[in-house]
């Protein structure tokens, strides 16, 4: 398990595992989201085998499945709610932490200077360059 700080609260990762969970709550983790869909993944990396694994060790396991088409603003403001609103830290999965990375940055977008998400999510290993436009964009709605 490879997590990546964006916030001390909101931490990213790449797929993780079945196996991997102890280490998660090791970390200290409180809460994991994942938002890969079940479709990218072999039935032992489904969110319902993880998540039921992940109930077992005391962690709350939420699913938000994110693909460029579903990155909609109602998805942004629901993953904020669950990391916000929920135990934390929190720990957020998908293929490689970028789409995880990106809707946390969307999610901020009117709260943070775009300088400010971009660095921290450059810190964590994603360079979200081209998101720029957007979110300044959505800084000034």
């Amino acid at each position: 398990m490879e997590a990546r700080e964006i916030t001390p609260r909101y931490s990213v990762s790449p797929q993780i595992s079945v196996e991997d969970l102890p280490a998660i709550v090791a970390a200290g983790f409180k809460t994991v989201i994942c938002n890969r869909p079940d479709e990218e993944v072999p039935p032992s990396h489904h969110a319902a085998t993880i998540g039921a694994a992940a109930e077992e060790l005391g962690l709350h396991f939420e699913v938000l499945p994110l693909t460029h088409q579903t990155m909609t603003p109602e998805n942004v403001a629901r993953q904020r709610a669950l990391y916000e609103n929920c135990e934390g830290p929190v720990l957020a999965y998908c293929a490689s932490g970028t789409r995880c990375s990106v809707v946390w940055a969307l999610s901020q977008a009117s709260d943070l200077p775009t300088e400010e998400i971009l660095s921290r999510t450059q810190a964590a290993g994603y360079q979200l360059d081209g998101l720029r436009p957007t979110l300044e964009s959505l800084a000034s709605t």
